[in-house]
């Protein structure tokens, strides 16, 4: 499954390969909040998505679900604003440092979308909510098509 890039301006980003992008032409993305320093989320960016974030200064994904790219905020309106972009040691990690758009990145509202802490042992623990709800997500998404 590779991912082909659609603009000729990203081929010609010498920057681009840098990076050492996976066999399926993705890099992952760690989602950071500038100030907090909390960790919102982690997706997925193919060529042009990294090159459309850089662009907009707004984070733009690769939904591998969807198979196609993702501007963060499109439906919700929780836009990612990006302050800071950084690739890790070995150059296949990205680390966006971003102001979030409402201060909510999860599509369930809350927060972070590292909202399950895991609690107990290897025998008996679980899963458990950790972070509230701030806005019903059913909400977030109906607000925006009107």
């Amino acid at each position: 499954m590779s991912i082909p890039t659609t603009t000729p301006s990203v081929a010609k980003a010498k920057w681009l390969n840098r990076v050492r992008w996976d066999e399926h032409g993705l890099v992952p993305v760690i989602v950071q909040e500038n100030g907090s320093n909390d960790v919102l989320m982690f997706a997925w960016m193919n060529r042009d998505a990294l090159y459309k974030t850089v662009e907009l200064r707004e984070a733009v994904y690769w939904s591998r679900s969807r198979k196609k790219l993702w501007h963060k905020g499109e439906e919700s309106g929780h836009v990612q604003k990006v302050l800071d972009i950084r690739l890790d040691c070995d150059e296949d990690v990205v680390l966006l440092k971003v102001e979030q758009a409402g201060g909510i990145a999860c599509h369930t509202g809350r927060h972070s979308c590292f909202f399950q802490r895991f609690d107990g042992d290897a025998k008996e623990g679980d899963w458990h909510d950790v972070e509230p709800v701030l806005k019903d997500p059913e909400t977030i998404y109906t607000e925006k098509k009107k």
